[in-house]
């Protein structure tokens, strides 16, 4: 299914549970996904020309992990992937922002901020958003949708882990009346 023209800033943007049958989906967005991050990071193809993300399996093994579809204007858009607990401080309760991925032609049409702002009102509680230090554009991203969704901006914190370091968005999502399927704590 492909975009035909480009969205305007009013689009239909859908966050949809992931399902064990939409694994292949989810991997083919993947690829692009880890495309844009190979310019950051190195990260180099198996030998059958693909990167691969060998975490993808857990996501409907483990409990704490919760993948969605993003659609815009009922057309795939791309993808969130939130896990239960921090992936830079180990704190356990805490909501991390692990992947998330809009197709190139519909950035900067705001169903990015769209979609972030409907998973942190799904998911209400502390978060941790993580940029790699390389990417600005991510972070001018997550830096606008979050002063969006708070209504103020926020200093991210500088985090060094595993030899990489991160621009740590620390937040709190309150408790809306959205009806959804994520539990209230991580």
């Amino acid at each position: 299914m492909g975009v035909t023209g480009k969205l305007n800033s009013a689009a239909d943007v859908e966050i949809i549970a992931a399902s064990p049958e939409q694994e292949p989906v989810l991997a083919n967005m993947l690829e692009l996904y880890v495309h844009d991050f190979s310019e950051f990071m190195d990260l180099k193809l198996g030998a059958d020309g693909r990167f691969g993300y060998k975490s993808l399996p857990l996501y409907w093994k483990e409990s704490d992990r919760y993948p969605f579809l993003v659609m815009a204007d009922g057309h795939l858009a791309g993808f969130v992937f939130v896990r239960g607990g921090s992936a830079v401080s180990d704190e356990p309760d805490v909501w991390d922002m692990a992947e998330f991925f809009i197709v190139r032609g519909l950035r900067r049409q705001r169903v990015g901020t769209q979609a972030a702002h409907e998973i942190w009102k799904r998911f209400p509680g502390k978060w941790e958003v993580r940029v790699t230090d390389r990417n600005e554009k991510a972070r001018n991203f997550w830096d606008r949708a979050i002063g969006e969704f708070l209504g103020k901006t926020i200093e991210p914190s500088l985090v060094d882990k595993d030899g990489k370091t991160w621009h740590v968005f620390a937040f709190e999502s309150k408790a809306s009346n959205h009806n959804c399927t994520a539990p209230a704590n991580p």
